[in-house]
């Protein structure tokens, strides 16, 4: 179970972190700042990506994808995608972000 990210601190650690991992067009940075025990992530998707239908399914794509990912380490997560990722099938869009995600918090320990 993920949980969201909704404070300003975490979004300023994320930025100042140095953990970040790039899988294709899917990129994740990771922060283990003083936050909740569960892993927190948000979601960022550009408009270079397509419209407004386009970009939020690919937001609930990725969400989807998320959840998929046995044993997160707890922190703060940043699941950014490109454009390329819409036409991605799911298995594919899983496995990059699953190895992003774990490449990004193993670089933090």
């Amino acid at each position: 179970m993920t949980w969201r990210i909704r404070d300003r601190a975490t979004f300023e650690a994320l930025r100042r972190s140095g953990a970040l991992a790039r899988r294709g067009p899917v990129t994740v940075t990771y922060a283990s700042v003083g936050i909740a025990p569960e892993p927190r992530v948000a979601y960022a998707v550009g408009r270079r990506t397509g419209k407004a239908v386009t970009r939020n399914r690919l937001r609930r794509r990725l969400r989807a994808a998320v959840g998929h990912v046995p044993g997160l380490a707890p922190g703060a997560y940043l699941v950014a995608a490109g454009p390329e990722a819409v036409e991605m099938g799911f298995e594919e869009l899983k496995n990059q972000v699953a190895e992003a995600m774990t490449r990004a918090s193993g670089r933090a320990e």
